[in-house]
């Protein structure tokens, strides 16, 4: 993964990113997000003080390729990107995305909002994907998963292993990569 560019896309907080980087002792060579406005987030102060560039609230296919103009045979990973990356787009690049959600075993938590799915559901057991992007929503091959048994966990529980689960997923991922 040293000599491979990485590009690290967002639409909330961006903190996955920052703690995936701070683990690999490496940043991604571009971080990118989208507009939103102040109130419905705040970014990580981590990526805050990074250069990173910011798309519009629905961005175009000529977005995307415009940044991998710069970085043509860059790893593209999706850490919480809240929009559907275009068929070209996903074509001409490796991309792989983050999901919270335990899609190999329970399909149905394809799309926004997987952790609430498995809460409200109470799944007895949960877990973390990271899958090669398609034009479709997480329908991509999954290239890595992890997951655990609970019981009787918070909504707040369920985001917390979830998120520790994707951390593990990712760093040993890229270290791979």
């Amino acid at each position: 993964m040293e000599d491979t560019k990485w590009i690290a896309f967002f639409s909330q907080t961006g903190s996955e990113i920052a703690d995936i980087a701070e683990a690999l002792g490496r940043w991604p060579d571009r971080i990118i997000t989208n507009e939103r406005p102040e109130h419905l987030r705040t970014i990580d102060p981590r990526i805050e003080e990074r250069n990173y560039w910011t798309f519009p609230n629905k961005p175009t296919e000529e977005n995307y390729l415009e940044v991998l103009t710069y970085f043509p045979d860059a790893l593209v990973t999706l850490h919480g990107w809240l929009r559907v990356i275009p068929e070209v787009v996903c074509e001409r690049s490796e991309i792989f995305n983050g999901h919270p959600g335990l899609i190999t075993k329970y399909p149905e938590l394809k799309g926004k909002d997987p952790q609430v799915k498995a809460f409200e559901g109470k799944y007895s057991e949960i877990g973390s994907v990271i899958h090669r992007v398609t034009a479709g929503v997480d329908e991509g091959e999954i290239k890595s998963s992890e997951s655990v048994k609970v019981k009787n966990i918070s909504l707040d529980e369920t985001f917390g292993i979830l998120r520790k689960i994707s951390l593990e997923l990712w760093v040993d991922f890229l270290k791979k990569y």
